[in-house]
C-alpha cells in the first residue's frame, strides 16, 4: 500500500511537472489570460460533444454523429491551439478576471452551436447560436420546432449544454490552474454569484473539485428517481442534467407535459428546487451538519415565497374555475417551482391545458413576476436576482425609511446576526439598478421590434433571470421563433448579462470603450 500511494504522488508530481513545461515554459506562448481560460473551457466542452455524438450513433433516429463528431473535433482544435500557445501570468488583476469569464462564455456559446449548426436542425447559424447561448447560460428558451424527431444526440447535447451552463465552466476551469501556480478564487468569485465568496476548502483546487462532485451526485440522484418514476434511461438522465442545472430544455415539444405523470413532476420539482439551493448549504449538509439549512434565513425565505406564491396561484385559478382544485395546486406548485428556481419547465399537455401559465388568470400571472426576477438562492445553479439581494434591497429601503423618519438613528441592515457591510449594499444596489435599467431597454427595444408590451416585458426579465418561457405570445406551450432576429440578438445579449451578473459583462464594455477613448486621444495628439 505504501508503494502504491508513494508512486501516486510521484506520478502527481510529474503531472504537476510536465503541465507546467507544456502550457507555460514555452518561450512561444503569449501572455494572455482570456485566450488561455477560453481554451479550457472549450477542452472541457468536448467530453459532452463526444457523449452526445455516442447517444446519437446508438439511435436510429437519425445520422447526425457526423455533425456531433465534427463540433467536437473543432472544439477539441480551437481549446487545443488557444491553450498550446497561450499563458497567464501570476497578477489577474479584477478587469481582467471579468474579462476571461465573459469571454469565456461568449466563445463556448460559439463553438456549442456547431453541433446544431452542423446538424441542419436549426437552419443557420444565428440561430443555433441562439440555442447554444440559451443552452450554456441555462435559460432554457428555445427556437427548436419541433423539437420530437431531432436526432436524438442533438437533443442530448442541448441538455449537457445547460448542465455544463448550471455549474458553470469557469468553476471546473480552475480545478487545472493550482497546476500552473496561479490562484484561481478571484475566477469563482466572479462566476458563483452572491454578495460574498465562501470556501468550501482552503484550497481553490479542492473547492472546485467538491463542488462538482456535489453537482454529480445531485444529477445522479435525479436521474434514478425519474427511473424509479417511470421514465426510461434516455429520458431520465436527459432530464436530470437540466433539472440539476436549473435549465428547462427537454427532448419534448410539451416539456414535462408530455409524460402527464404526477411523479414524474413531482420528482422535477424536488429536482429544482434542490438546484436552486446554495450549493456551500448543501456541502454543509452533507459534511454532518444537515441542520444548516433551517439555520438559513435565505433558505427559509426561498421556500416560503415560492410556496405561498404556488398557494396562492392555486387558489386564484381554482376560483376563476380555470380547473378543479387538486389540479390547480399540482399545476400552481409546479408553475411556481420551476419560475422561482428559473427551471423553465413546462407540464402542460393535452390532458392538462392549465398547466400553460401564460393562460392563467391576470392575478395568479401577476404573481409569477417577482419569482421571475428573484430566482433561486445565491451560489445555486438558478438564475435571477437572487433570494438573498432581494432580502438585503428589502431591510435597505426599510433602514432607509428609518433614516428618513428618525434622521439620528442609528440602523444597519443585518442578516441574521451578521452585519452587512456598505460596500456590499452598495454593490448588490448597483446590480439591481443595472437589472431594472437593462430589463427596461429590452422591453422598449422589443416593443419596437413589434411585440406587444407583456410578451417583450415577460421576455426581457425571463432572459435576464435565465428563466426561459414568459408569457404572453413567448409562453411554455410556445418557442422563441415569434421574436424577430434582431429581437432574438437583443434577448441573447440579456441572457449573457443576467448569467456573468452584470457587472463582468458590462466591465468588459467599458473597457473596450475606456481603451478606445485612450487610442481615439493618442491619434488627435499625432
Amino acid at each position: 500500500m505504501t508503494a502504491i500511494v508513494t508512486a501516486a504522488r510521484r506520478g502527481k508530481a510529474a503531472v504537476k511537472w510536465a503541465v507546467s513545461q507544456l502550457l507555460v515554459d514555452r518561450p512561444w506562448n503569449v501572455t494572455s489570460r482570456v485566450g488561455f481560460v477560453v481554451g479550457l473551457g472549450l477542452l472541457f466542452m468536448v467530453p459532452g460533444m463526444l457523449l452526445a455524438t455516442l447517444v446519437e450513433w446508438g439511435s436510429s433516429v437519425s445520422d447526425d454523429e457526423i455533425a456531433l463528431g465534427m463540433g467536437a473535433l473543432v472544439t477539441l482544435v480551437g481549446g487545443g491551439l488557444l491553450v498550446a500557445f497561450t499563458r497567464l501570468d501570476e497578477d489577474m488583476p479584477p478587469a481582467s478576471v471579468f474579462a476571461a469569464v465573459a469571454w469565456t462564455w461568449i466563445g463556448l456559446s460559439l463553438f456549442a452551436a456547431l453541433p446544431l449548426w452542423f446538424s441542419g436542425a436549426l437552419g443557420s447559424f444565428d440561430t443555433a447560436l441562439f440555442e447554444a447561448v440559451s443552452g450554456v447560460t441555462a435559460t432554457g428558451s428555445t427556437v427548436l420546432s419541433p423539437i420530437e424527431g431531432t436526432g436524438r444526440g442533438v437533443l442530448m447535447w442541448r441538455q449537457i449544454m445547460q448542465w455544463y451552463g448550471g455549474m458553470g465552466m469557469v468553476v471546473l476551469a480552475v480545478t487545472i490552474l493550482p497546476f500552473l501556480g496561479v490562484g484561481g478564487l478571484s475566477l469563482i468569485t466572479a462566476e458563483a454569484p452572491g454578495p460574498t465568496s465562501d470556501r468550501l476548502a482552503p484550497r481553490v483546487s479542492s473547492t472546485a473539485r467538491r463542488l462538482w462532485a456535489l453537482y454529480g451526485g445531485i444529477t445522479l440522484a435525479i436521474a434514478a428517481a425519474l427511473m424509479i418514476a417511470g421514465l426510461s434511461l434516455y429520458d431520465a438522465v436527459a432530464h436530470a442534467f437540466t433539472s440539476a442545472g436549473t435549465g428547462g430544455f427537454s427532448p419534448y415539444d410539451d416539456s414535462i407535459g408530455h409524460f402527464d405523470s404526477i411523479a414524474v413532476e413531482a420528482v422535477m420539482i424536488v429536482g429544482m428546487l434542490v438546484g436552486g439551493v446554495s450549493f456551500t448549504l448543501h456541502w454543509r449538509a452533507v459534511s454532518g451538519n444537515p441542520g444548516v439549512y433551517g439555520r438559513s434565513s435565505e433558505f427559509r425565505t426561498y421556500l416560503l415565497v415560492i410556496f405561498a406564491v404556488a398557494l396562492f396561484a392555486s387558489l386564484l385559478n381554482w376560483l376563476n374555475d380555470l380547473s378543479d382544485l387538486a389540479n390547480s395546486l399540482r399545476n400552481g406548485i409546479f408553475g411556481a417551482v420551476t419560475l422561482g428556481t428559473s427551471g423553465g419547465f413546462g407540464n402542460a399537455s393535452s390532458a392538462n391545458p392549465a398547466g400553460n401559465f401564460a393562460a392563467w388568470t391576470p392575478g395568479a400571472q401577476a404573481l409569477l413576476l417577482p419569482l421571475m426576477v428573484m430566482g433561486g438562492m445565491t451560489g445555486s445553479t438558478a438564475g435571477g436576482l437572487k433570494v438573498l439581494r432581494a432580502q438585503v434591497m428589502a431591510k435597505y429601503m426599510r433602514v432607509g425609511l428609518l433614516r428618513v423618519k428618525h434622521p439620528r438613528v442609528v440602523a444597519r441592515v443585518k442578516l441574521g446576526q451578521m452585519v452587512v457591510s456598505e460596500p456590499i449594499l452598495q454593490r448588490v444596489a448597483g446590480l439591481v439598478a443595472l437589472y431594472a435599467l437593462s430589463a427596461l431597454v429590452a422591453t422598449l427595444v422589443l416593443a419596437a421590434l413589434g411585440q406587444d408590451l407583456i410578451t417583450s416585458s415577460s421576455a426581457a426579465i425571463s432572459a435576464l433571470s435565465n428563466m426561459g418561457p414568459a408569457l404572453g405570445d413567448a409562453g411554455p406551450t410556445s418557442n422563441y421563433l415569434v421574436f424577430s432576429r434582431p429581437a432574438r440578438a437583443v434577448l441573447m445579449s440579456m441572457m449573457l448579462i443576467g448569467r456573468l451578473e452584470f457587472f463582468a459583462i458590462f466591465l468588459v464594455l467599458v473597457s473596450a470603450y475606456e481603451r478606445s477613448r485612450r487610442l481615439a486621444r493618442v491619434n488627435l495628439r499625432r
